[in-house]
């Protein structure tokens, strides 16, 4: 069966082979597999091939953030990544986790019905039952594991739960130690191994962000990861993650570079509310990510690949950008409009092309 997502420390196998292979004489963090050097080439990639092998850049974004977040998990504190949703937070803690320990899977997913037994432990009731509270009825959570295998333990989402959960992790992150009253002294204390550490992530949209107790975010090194600002680097990352998702579905769709950069544009100002062509433009209040571009592209070239000849059309991206827009909000869609009627207009007018071909998708909205 083939896999739709492989984990990070599968896909990038070879890259990470190829780092460690190089990475003897660095100096690295006790319980790391890679020195924070090679960390960082991993993620932001290098120009020179490594033993033989290209370390691709995974992700883009403000060099300095991934550098302090290394340095963050290299520390005693834990790493918040905060943001707006789409903005990669997630794949950065990914990538993170599957360079400094081998595994980005130890994941807590959290929630509003999420409990302690789901981040530290539960039991074997039939075992339970059987031989009372011992070690082997134990069964580890995220947070167990973490502990006691010196890895580290993501946490998507974790303003999403409850506050005396989040509360939880107070005394774990201060003192690396977990109290499990139900078995004997000996075995009644985890210690934490070298190389553990917890990355969290939040987006800035969500309440809890801000409902966090103090002495929980001190425990934490907060970094914002910020949406791509650039046209032609975000144009680039839809470019590359389309092709990707594309060549591991077999999608037989070639991805348009001048399609993408008005994609690109469009989500651009959209999102920030100004152009190069007019001094105002309407803001959306819905999320235009990067992560949402690379969505509304790869769902037109599937459209485009069952219901047409191939071609990925500007009537499609237009219909598929409507659902973005109007997904939280239905008053955007005359913001939208009023886009399409001004500045898609005047680009129509003075490019031509493409920009004329998404000026006539209007008709969708």
């Amino acid at each position: 069966m083939k896999i739709q997502k492989p984990l990070t420390e599968e896909l990038y196998k070879e890259q990470l082979e190829a780092l460690a292979q190089s990475d003897k004489n660095n100096r690295k963090p006790e319980g790391w597999k890679l020195s924070p050097k090679a960390v960082r080439t991993f993620i932001l990639g290098s120009e020179k091939p490594v033993c033989g092998t290209r370390i691709s850049q995974k992700f883009y974004g403000d060099n300095a953030l991934v550098e302090r977040a290394i340095i963050t998990l290299a520390g005693s504190r834990g790493l918040m990544l905060v943001g707006e949703p789409g903005t990669a937070k997630t794949m950065l803690s990914e990538l993170l986790s599957a360079a400094v320990c081998g595994c980005s899977s130890n994941t807590v997913q959290g929630s509003a019905g999420i409990t302690e037994d789901n981040i530290k432990y539960s039991w074997n009731y039939a075992m339970l039952l059987a031989k009372g509270p011992v070690k082997e009825a134990l069964i580890p959570a995220p947070l167990y594991t973490g502990m006691s295998k010196g890895i580290i333990t993501r946490f998507e989402e974790l303003t999403r739960c409850p506050l005396e959960i989040q509360d939880s992790l107070i005394s774990v992150m201060s003192d690396k130690v977990m109290n499990i009253p139900e078995l004997t002294n000996d075995e009644s204390l985890l210690f934490a191994g070298r190389g553990f550490n917890i990355i969290g992530t939040a987006n800035t949209r969500d309440k809890g962000v801000n409902d966090m107790s103090s002495a929980l975010k001190r425990r934490f090194n907060f970094e914002t990861v910020q949406p791509v600002k650039n046209i032609g680097l975000e144009a680039k990352i839809i470019t590359q993650q389309c092709t990707a998702m594309m060549e591991s579905a077999g999608i037989p769709v070639q991805v348009s570079d001048d399609a993408a950069n008005i994609l690109a544009c469009v989500f651009n100002e959209l999102r920030n509310g100004v152009s190069s062509v007019k001094t105002s433009v309407p803001k959306i209040s819905s999320v235009m990510s990067t992560a949402e571009a690379v969505s509304v592209y790869y769902q037109s070239a599937l459209d485009a690949l069952y219901y047409s000849d191939g071609v990925v059309t500007m009537n499609k991206l237009t219909q598929n950008l409507l659902g973005v827009v109007m997904k939280e909000n239905r008053d955007d869609l005359p913001k939208l409009r009023e886009y399409y009627t001004g500045i898609v207009k005047l680009r129509a007018q003075t490019q031509g092309g493409l920009w004329q071909e998404l000026y006539d998708s209007r008709s969708c909205l």
